[in-house]
């Protein structure tokens, strides 16, 4: 397993997806007390034997029962561990928070097996974790047995988030954090993983492969993922698997979260794409949550390069000038997202007086790295194509003219057509694209998303299909494109069964333009 669980450490990177701007402040002026230690929190299911949650507690200096302070928890992402030195939260530390770094169930040294944030098992790790933190002399707190609590970390490190405030809002009504700062996770695992059923399978081998080294995956997810690998479909032992693993699941059960949330996603994230962020903002979160809370769109998170077709936000576009990754709208509001966050915390943990812009609304960074801040992603604007899209020859691409630059889109593109299929599972792949002509338009942000029909259909109607999330100056001499395809290489081996099968008739898109 040597070469495995190396290259498995390689994957952390990938697919936690983002820096968490942690270890780049001076070192604390005083040292922490760092205390190590393990828990015991519940079996994984169908076992008896209570599985160990390990965790590093950093102590601010000069704290204890009568200079109690908030503490901040801090969790990896898929594949990842705990944080074990001090100058990763120097900047936390300083600012008088306390830290508890843990290893999710599964990794590093806690024990058991990765169930993906279920509330009954993980959200129960979160609940134990707060418990004890709960029984320390120096934390402060709102109640007995309730801490000054915030948390953060992206990706998986996000989910756990929402898993642990929304399992206690589930048993008890109320969730004990006090504040949230997730980044680039997801709204719905299932949804992300095989939008309409139709598998990421370059994701799903790197999740796979991430699981590997801890020996963290279950049976279920295993064969899972396997067979998605395999067929293209996401298997519905998955999707039973993963039907209460995440907000979407609290969302649809009617349960709301009233605290407030930093949360900062990639808008060319091409595993859990911005539209998963703007869902949760809008559906999740309380009105009175939301005003006092930010959604910030990056050019970054979970990134695959987009080569089929081509992407405006890649390595190879940045050949030509582009843009990879950028965070303008943290810049814009208030410095780094790192500085922006512990200043979010300050206001809400420590009650300090700091003036957080741009609350309830969305800030999305253009594909050149421009940030565009909007009230609404809801479309406002509907263009009658009055064209055909008609799919023929693998991986031809159709790019269908929309509009002509100088024009700003920002939010949640629709679609309506009439789909006709003559393919048992028929796939196509559609996004926003731009250029100068049909041959040269690129796909904005490197997402694209699928159209399915299982079966054979003639001009079905189709409405309010939801094109990726996105924000993109076109400027003048250039063409706002949709563009068609029949591949995409996010769900690589598993595009149209049936080359040419597809007809798209009748064509409207809803656009979300600024001005």
């Amino acid at each position: 397993m040597g070469n495995v669980r190396r290259f498995g450490s390689a994957l952390v990177a990938v697919l936690a997806g983002v820096s968490l701007g942690v270890g780049a402040a001076p070192a604390a002026s005083a040292a922490a007390i760092v205390t190590e230690g393990c828990l015991e929190s519940v079996p994984d299911p169908g076992t008896s034997t209570p599985v160990s949650i390990c965790y590093t507690l950093y102590q601010p200096p000069n704290t204890g029962a009568d200079n109690q302070v908030p503490v901040i928890f801090e969790g990896h992402g898929w594949g990842g561990n705990r944080q074990t030195d001090p100058s990763a939260f120097s900047s936390l530390i300083d600012a008088g928070f306390g830290v508890l770094s843990f290893d999710q169930r599964g990794f590093g040294d806690s024990g058991g097996k990765a169930h993906l944030m279920r509330p009954e098992v993980e959200g129960k790790d979160v609940q134990r974790l707060i418990d004890f933190v709960a029984e320390q002399p120096w934390v402060a707190k709102d109640a007995p047995g309730d801490p000054v609590l915030g948390a953060m970390g992206g990706s998986y490190g996000g989910g756990y988030q929402f898993v642990g405030a929304m399992s206690e809002i589930m048993e008890k009504s109320a969730t004990r954090f006090d504040a949230l700062a997730p980044e680039i996770t997801w709204h719905s695992l299932s949804e992300s993983l095989a939008p309409q059923g139709v598998a990421r399978t370059e994701w799903a081998l790197l999740l796979y492969l991430g699981g590997l080294p801890s020996d963290a995956h279950t049976t279920t997810v295993t064969k899972a993922l396997l067979e998605a690998l395999v067929t293209g479909n996401i298997p519905v032992s998955l999707e039973k698997f993963l039907e209460r693993n995440g907000p979407a699941f609290h969302v649809a059960e009617g349960r709301k979260l009233d605290i407030p949330v930093l949360m900062r996603q990639g808008l060319t994230d091409n595993l859990f794409p911005m539209d998963q962020a703007i869902k949760t903002y809008d559906k999740l979160l309380t009105p009175e949550a939301r005003e006092r809370s930010v959604l910030i769109g990056h050019n970054g998170g979970h990134v695959l390069p987009s080569v089929i077709p081509p992407g405006t936000n890649d390595a190879l576009a940045s050949l030509a000038g582009g843009t990879v990754e950028s965070d303008p709208c943290s810049k814009e509001l208030g410095g780094t997202f790192g500085e922006l966050r512990l200043k979010f915390f300050q206001r809400e943990l420590q009650g300090k007086d700091v003036d957080i812009p741009g609350e309830g609304q969305y800030h999305l960074a253009t594909a050149d790295g421009r940030c565009q801040t909007v009230s609404s992603v809801q479309a406002n604007t509907t263009v009658e194509l009055g064209k055909t899209a008609n799919l023929v020859g693998v991986g031809a691409p159709i790019a269908v003219p929309i509009k002509s630059g100088p024009l700003t889109v920002a939010g949640t593109p629709t679609l309506d057509a009439k789909v006709t299929s003559l393919a048992l599972d028929g796939r196509m792949f559609v996004s926003l694209a731009v250029g100068t002509s049909p041959l040269n338009a690129k796909i904005v942000q490197n997402n694209m998303l699928p159209i399915r029909e299982p079966g054979i259909v003639v001009d079905k109607p189709r409405k309010d299909i939801e094109l990726p999330s996105v924000a993109v100056d076109v400027p003048a001499g250039k063409t706002l494109y949709l563009l068609v395809t029949p591949i995409s290489d996010m769900s690589f081996g598993h595009g149209s069964r049936v080359p040419g099968a597809m007809i798209l008739k009748g064509m409207k898109i809803h656009l979300p333009l600024v001005g």
